[in-house]
C-alpha cells in the first residue's frame, strides 16, 4: 500500500501477520525459496513456529506473494537496496578549480591533472580565475592562463560555455566529452590487461 505525502514523498507500508487479508498466499521463505501456495492461516502458523513475521510484499500480484522474515531485518535489507541503487545512479557534478592570472607552471600541471580527473570521473568542471586587488588591469594574464588550462585538457573535454568575467573572476565551464573518455578507459583496460599477462 502507498501513501502519498507532502512533496511528493511516498512512504511504503508492508501488511505483516494478522493484518493480511488475502485468502490464499504465494509464500517465499528468509531466503527467498518458494515455499508454494498456501491458505492464510497456514502460512501464518508457519511463521509463528518459526519465530519470524509473514510480511505482504506483492499485495497485486494474483494470488499475492508473501514473505516469511524478521520485519525488521525486512526493512534494514529494503534500505541497504535503496542505498545500493543510490550509489550506482551517480550523477554528475560540477567540480570547480580556482587559478591565479600569474600561477607557475608546476601549480598550473597540478590544477590539470585535477582536472583530468574531474573529468575522467565525468563531472563537468567550472575553471575560476580570480583577481585580486591590481591585478584585473592585465585581464590577458587571466585569459592566458585560463586558454592554457583548457588547451591541455581540450583533448578529453569540451568547453561548454565561453570565458567571460563575473565581477572580479574569468569564468569558463568544460565538459567530459564522453566518447573520448571512455576511449581512455578502454586503452587503460587494454594496457592493465597486458600487465596482468
Amino acid at each position: 500500500m502507498i501513501r502519498r505525502f507532502r512533496g511528493n514523498q511516498q512512504r511504503v507500508f508492508f501488511r505483516i501477520n494478522e493484518r493480511i487479508y488475502a485468502p490464499n498466499l504465494r509464500v517465499l521463505d528468509s531466503e527467498g525459496k518458494q515455499i508454494g501456495l498456501l491458505s492464510r492461516f497456514e502460512a501464518l502458523s508457519k511463521a509463528k513456529e518459526q519465530g519470524l513475521d509473514l510480511v505482504e510484499i506483492a499485495p497485486k500480484a494474483n494470488p499475492p506473494v508473501a514473505k516469511i522474515i524478521d520485519y525488521n531485518k525486512f526493512l534494514y535489507q529494503m534500505e541497504k537496496k535503496k542505498r545500493e541503487e543510490k550509489k550506482k545512479t551517480k550523477s554528475s557534478e560540477t567540480k570547480e578549480i580556482r587559478l591565479g592570472p600569474f600561477m607557475d607552471d608546476h601549480d598550473l600541471q597540478v590544477a590539470i591533472r585535477r582536472g583530468r580527473e574531474f573529468l575522467g570521473d565525468n563531472n563537468k568542471i567550472r575553471l575560476v580565475v580570480k583577481f585580486i586587488g591590481r591585478q584585473i588591469v592585465h585581464p590577458e594574464f587571466g585569459r592566458e592562463t585560463l586558454n592554457k588550462v583548457v588547451a591541455a585538457l581540450s583533448d578529453i573535454s569540451k568547453v561548454e560555455r565561453d570565458p567571460h568575467f563575473e565581477g572580479k573572476q574569468l569564468i569558463t565551464m568544460l565538459s567530459p566529452e564522453r566518447k573520448k573518455v571512455k576511449q581512455d578507459e578502454e586503452e587503460k583496460d587494454q594496457e592493465i590487461g597486458v600487465q596482468k599477462v
